[in-house]
């Protein structure tokens, strides 16, 4: 169904009530375009800008955030750092991934890791991210045909790779450092910030509501 036309009357009637013409002015045009093309930031906290600043943000954010954290020192050590994790929740030694981590020594830690999209019976998923961001503790994750977004949010539990140096100050950054490395956003860009959770019953904050129950970062430092 066609809806454009309910929307430009909605539109106009909003602009009517300001005291605007119905149709934005060449003026109003360019100065939107204007705004979009300088990306100009808005007020936000002083932040760190070097690497070890970084990550000490990062992890007090995401731990603030009811994610736990992990930091090792290179990339073969995340499968011995996952299964550590797993281990001390009690869970299987067994995962979906990412095809991007493929190459990672998962058997060599007791892990059996499939790399395919998840289905609801897979109880642990790990990822990577794009980057990562300081300000919030939160991961940057874009969709892509191996790095699927179901990774994040349909297993109970989400293990995350975040490389130190990916980890930016904000989401300006993030949206700055997309720009640059890939030009076009992906269908979905998804911040996440801890396991999910809700307050929408009786305000009572309830996790795994619309996503994993749990969030492990893993942070390497020489990544």
């Amino acid at each position: 169904m066609d809806t454009s036309a309910a929307r430009r009357n909605i539109l106009a009637r909003i602009r009517a009530a300001s005291g605007r013409p119905a149709e934005p002015e060449a003026s109003e045009r360019e100065a939107v375009a204007d705004y979009l093309a300088r990306h100009p930031r808005g007020p936000r906290p002083e932040l760190p800008s070097d690497r070890e600043g970084l990550i000490s943000r990062f992890v007090d954010e995401a731990r603030l955030m009811a994610s736990t954290v992990e930091l090792v020192e290179t990339l073969d050590e995340v499968p011995a750092a996952a299964a550590r994790y797993l281990s001390e929740l009690g869970a299987a030694p067994q995962a979906v991934a990412w095809a991007t981590l493929k190459a990672l020594p998962w058997g060599e830690a007791g892990l059996a890791v499939e790399f395919r999209r998840p289905t609801n019976g897979d109880l642990v998923g790990v990822t990577g991210c794009f980057c990562a961001t300081a300000e919030t503790g939160s991961l940057v994750l874009l969709s892509g045909p191996e790095t699927e977004a179901s990774m994040a949010l349909l297993p109970e539990t989400h293990i995350a790779v975040v490389p130190a140096s990916r980890i930016v100050a904000g989401q300006e950054e993030a949206f700055a450092l997309m720009r640059l490395e890939r030009g076009e956003l992906p269908r979905a860009v998804n911040f996440v910030s801890g396991p999910s959770r809700t307050g929408d019953i009786e305000q009572t904050i309830v996790l795994g509501a619309h996503g994993p129950y749990r969030v492990h970062t893993i942070v390497v430092r020489g990544g």
